[in-house]
């Protein structure tokens, strides 16, 4: 790899993509190194948490977990464009192409790694499975942006797979956790689920953010208008989201301290397959479009759609399925603390990929 100087074109796109991202976005890796720490280190300091945590639950989801899920999807699913879908009809072919990586390749790498890397742990492997089948619906629009990717077409593919996922994520669960294993002999390493045990979390934890940031945009939309929404109350609204999940991840870590403490390596063992998902997901996505012509703007859209997952559905579907202090949840929170730092890198692979494939204006080479 080539030396960049301070002064290069490149040196200064790199130093861009850094300062576009929020300060919350920035140091997200950070913020949930200190969630976990701080779980880790309530779990051993106070051991009756865990019984105060558990006092007051909802099937298998304590309530105030279950009020920290639904929060941390909440903002996330109002700031979704779904008055977008509409243009789904004027690029079918790109849709179909998107589909086809977010919902068969997509799911089918992950399995493939879970499996490779964790074949003698279930219950991480199950995460991962799980998390694989969450595709993303707001880091993304980030991602993208600092690429230079489609705006719109980015936001109708993830109002399209906000949609997509009511629909698909329980069958798609079932279907890689009971049924394919089973393929394979792998039938006694597979937890006990039923289809009914997703397609619950699954409704509650989306279906019901979902509503409600459907009715919350659609209405203050018509009331206010869209620069009011975009522009004072989404970057108001949108934060609080982080707050959802670094309690999540505080909870969690307090009931899950003395595994881990116990077990470091396991964290490891999940946080490489997921590296390499994101990779290959990028690549993959990339070289499909290359091969089908799209342009970069879309090229790029595709490929950071594909790459990246709804951490925050996954986290919600392993808690209320499998309970916040098992090893498919704890798999899920390490997600988003991979993800960012593997998705800025891809963001700087894609501006590569844009000067070497693409014919780029100068005027836009420059200002990156």
């Amino acid at each position: 790899m080539t030396t960049l100087s301070d002064s290069s074109p490149a040196r200064t796109g790199a130093v861009s993509v850094v300062k576009q991202l929020s300060t919350l976005d920035r140091f997200l890796p950070l913020w949930i190194f200190v969630a976990m720490a701080l779980g880790i280190g309530l779990g051993y300091f106070v051991p009756g948490i865990k019984g105060v945590f558990n006092a007051l639950s909802i099937g298998t989801v304590s309530l105030p977990i279950a009020i920290g899920l639904l929060w941390m999807m909440y903002p996330v699913l109002a700031k979704v464009k779904y008055e977008e879908l509409g243009k789904i009809r004027g690029a079918l072919r790109q849709f179909g192409v998107s589909l086809t990586l977010n919902w068969l390749i997509g799911p089918l790498i992950m399995f493939g790694l879970a499996w490779l890397f964790l074949p003698d742990l279930p219950g991480y492997r199950t995460g991962l499975i799980i998390t694989g089948l969450a595709r993303c619906i707001a880091m993304v629009l980030i991602w993208n942006m600092l690429a230079g990717g489609d705006s719109e077409y980015c936001a109708v593919l993830v109002a399209l797979n906000s949609v997509f996922q009511i629909v698909m994520y329980s069958p798609l669960a079932y279907f890689y956790l009971r049924i394919v294993p089973g393929w394979f002999g792998g039938e006694g390493a597979v937890v006990t689920i039923g289809m009914w045990d997703i397609a619950k979390s699954v409704l509650i934890f989306l279906g019901l953010p979902l509503a409600a940031g459907v009715i919350t945009r659609l209405t203050l939309l018509k009331r206010k208008g869209a620069e009011w929404y975009d522009t004072r109350f989404m970057p108001r609204l949108g934060p609080t989201a982080l707050i959802g999940l670094l309690f999540t991840i505080v909870v969690m870590f307090s009931m899950q301290g003395d595994k881990i403490l116990a077990q470091p390596l396991d964290v490891l063992r999940v946080a490489i397959p997921l590296a390499v998902y994101f990779a290959v997901m990028f690549i993959v996505s990339f070289a499909l479009s290359l091969a089908m012509k799209f342009s970069y703007e879309m090229s790029a859209t595709q490929s950071f759609t594909a790459a990246s997952n709804n951490f925050e559905l996954a986290i919600a579907v392993a808690v209320g399925t499998f309970t916040i202090a098992s090893q498919e949840a704890l798999a899920t929170v390490i997600g988003p603390l991979i993800e960012v730092p593997v998705l800025v890198g891809l963001v700087y692979v894609a501006l590569w990929i844009r000067g070497k494939f693409f014919r780029v204006p100068a005027a836009v080479a420059a200002a990156d």
